[in-house]
């Protein structure tokens, strides 16, 4: 039978989907692209914030109307059932079954007992939404990362180090979806490392909900930074990121790895939320304004290359002018190289949404647009400053016209950054290789380069 994938959400939803495919992949199942032809449709969920959810129950209902045609099987799965289980069961009839996170560990029983005998008894459990009672979800064994089916490309790959949060953040509904932070053991990381390494991969992401915990549930202390020497030591490797690193763990030893090994990219991102104090106390973070700041700096002191991405969220219960204008003076200030914001979502069952002063839906989208309209000028003046200035960069594509090779430099995170247009006559010589380039111009938030 054919099979169809839609994954939706974060990179590590997507490591799931891959790990999905790779069952199926290694049951004889065809995979394919298009949905015309599939006969089975799995869709992976996101339900992190509300706008995820509305794109996910959309995009159920889609595909729902391919079993018109080819389609016999619909299986959903992710953090949308996770958090929503019963009330998917009764809304969405056209779903023939719903995986659970926390069904991982039987998740290839059910869709052969969904195919084979055409019926799925529904979970006996049901997941509520009470942090207390959540313990931590199943990790995927060793073999299913290692029979994971790479959709990123020949060039990168995502590496899952952890599962699941343990900061409770009080807007945050991770925590009650995939329940506290399990790193998973060093030597299987590597090992892991190891085969991407033997398929090609070159660049390693190295991904958690917050890496700069990895280890601590096991080890005692964070072992991140010796976790990416150790990946470094792997020759077919080139480049290596981590992605998301709290403020808070960001340790003198992280920053001298970053520093002085050259195969991890001079890269940080460091979602920080907000900067005012009082708001950083009713999120629940571990900083304030004054820590932020000074890591700021050390880190810029320590590697003055380094690119620094940051998320921030608006309109949080109680954000007032005063609050809302610190942040905005901040993040002149701050001049970050990268910077995403977030409207605040309204999450059942989270903290914060039982906190007063909860902020007009327009006033939300008012502080959103200041936000980025500021961070548009400063990422186009930072931008700017890269021209004459040489990179290395991975070239992936060729442009329509044959002009250009589509690529990004080793600043830039694929899917998330901007990407890099490089003038080349050798084109198909250049292909999933790393190569030298000189920035010569900018075009809204990519760059225009040539080979030297």
């Amino acid at each position: 039978m054919k099979v169809g994938f839609v994954s939706l959400g974060c990179s590590k939803n997507l490591i799931d989907t891959e790990i999905a495919i790779g069952h199926f992949k290694n049951n004889q199942y065809e995979i394919v692209s298009n949905p015309e032809e599939a006969e089975i449709i799995v869709i992976n969920t996101c339900g992190f914030i509300e706008s995820a959810k509305e794109e996910a129950i959309n995009t159920i209902l889609e595909m729902a109307e391919y079993k018109n045609n080819k389609c016999k099987y619909l299986i959903v799965m992710g953090c949308l059932v996770q958090r929503y289980y019963e009330e998917l069961l009764k809304e969405l009839p056209e779903v023939d079954l719903f995986i659970k996170i926390d069904e991982y560990d039987v998740l290839w029983d059910k869709i052969e007992k969904l195919i084979k005998e055409n019926t799925v008894e529904p979970s006996a459990t049901h997941t509520t939404n009470k942090i207390s009672e959540m313990k931590p979800l199943p990790m995927p064994t060793s073999k299913e990362f290692y029979e994971r089916i790479i959709t990123t490309g020949e060039n990168f790959a995502y590496l899952k180090i952890g599962e699941g949060c343990s900061n409770r953040c009080t807007y945050c509904a991770i925590p009650y979806i995939r329940g506290p932070f399990v790193s998973r053991k060093m030597e299987e990381i590597i090992e892991e490392a190891k085969i991407l390494a033997q398929k090609g991969i070159k660049e390693i992401i190295i991904i958690a909900q917050d890496t700069t915990k990895y280890g601590i549930d096991i080890y005692g202390e964070s072992k991140l930074a010796e976790l990416l020497e150790e990946i470094a030591k792997i020759p077919e490797i080139k480049w290596i990121r981590f992605l998301y690193s709290y403020p808070e763990g960001i340790t003198e030893k992280l920053i001298q790895t970053v520093k002085n090994n050259e195969k991890i990219c001079k890269y940080f991102d460091i979602p920080i939320q907000h900067i005012s104090d009082s708001i950083l106390k009713k999120m629940n973070r571990r900083t304030n304004k004054k820590q932020i700041e000074e890591l700021i700096d050390k880190i810029r002191k320590e590697i003055p290359n380094v690119v620094l991405r940051t998320s921030l969220i608006v309109g949080f219960p109680g954000e007032n002018t005063e609050d809302f204008e610190e942040l905005k003076q901040f993040v002149e200030k701050a001049k970050f190289d990268k910077l995403g914001t977030f409207m605040y979502s309204k999450e059942d069952g989270t903290p914060a949404a039982k906190l007063p002063e909860q902020i007009h839906t327009n006033t939300k989208k008012s502080r959103y647009h200041q936000i980025m309209k500021i961070q548009q000028k400063i990422s186009n003046e930072n931008l700017q400053k890269k021209i004459g200035q040489q990179y290395e960069a991975i070239v992936e594509e060729i442009s329509f016209d044959g002009n250009y090779l589509i690529g990004r430099t080793k600043q830039d995170v694929p899917d998330i950054d901007g990407i890099i247009y490089i003038k080349n006559k050798n084109a198909e010589n250049t292909i999933n290789k790393i190569i030298k380039v000189k920035i010569i111009d900018v075009e809204d938030y990519d760059l225009i380069g040539e080979t030297i």
